[in-house]
């Protein structure tokens, strides 16, 4: 997955709290066997009216101010629910690379950063100035360093956030679970070399 290391983008303000993941992306949808195709899907249920293809003006991401937002500003617990991939493979193919929050679920935040997306926890009311700015200044943006654990606009913002040291280096080096493991994998080939050969299956 691509690295992340610093990006600057649009905001999008999605003030809701306890989002869940069937929100995110409804059950209807998980019949696929793809982990790709999920963004025209994701938010379904608020973001079209029954039909399913008129768009809801109502929700706060039709708002054609957010188009082409790479960054969501939301409320507390978001991804709560079921423990579905899906929610993140579904926000990622939507355009967002990072997530601003009072709090996550554990689950929804791991499987973020399995999908090399960066999920930012602030205090409730330095998500509720974010928010403010981007329901109110026509384009705002924000630049998030994970290098630096830094986020600032040009407005006078600027916050700083904790991250796991282990998921800042995974992020930085656009590592998956897969990609870490094969990071030690000259140990591993030396430790099977000393594997006695009647421990080898052939």
């Amino acid at each position: 997955m691509e690295p992340f290391v610093k990006h600057s983008g649009k905001v999008a303000a999605l003030d809701r709290v306890n989002v869940d993941t069937d929100q995110i992306i409804p059950k209807q949808f998980l019949k696929r066997i793809e982990r790709t195709g999920y963004g025209p899907f994701a938010f379904f249920d608020w973001r079209y009216f029954e039909d399913g293809t008129t768009p809801n003006p109502d929700f706060e991401l039709n708002d054609a101010r957010y188009d082409g937002a790479t960054i969501l500003v939301t409320g507390r617990n978001f991804g709560c629910g079921s423990s579905r991939e899906h929610a993140a493979w579904a926000l990622k193919e939507y355009g967002f690379l990072a997530i601003i929050a009072p709090s996550f679920a554990d689950i929804f935040a791991n499987n973020a950063v399995e999908n090399g997306m960066l999920t930012v926890v602030l205090p409730p009311d330095d998500v509720a100035e974010l928010t403010r700015r981007a329901q109110t200044i026509d384009g705002y943006q924000i630049t998030v360093d994970l290098a630096n654990t830094t986020i600032q606009d040009n407005q006078g913002f600027t916050a700083t956030f904790a991250v796991d040291p282990t998921v800042q280096h995974r992020l930085l080096h656009g590592l998956d679970a897969v990609g870490l493991t094969l990071q030690q994998e000259a140990a591993i080939a030396a430790f099977e070399e000393r594997r006695p050969a009647w421990l080898t299956v052939s």
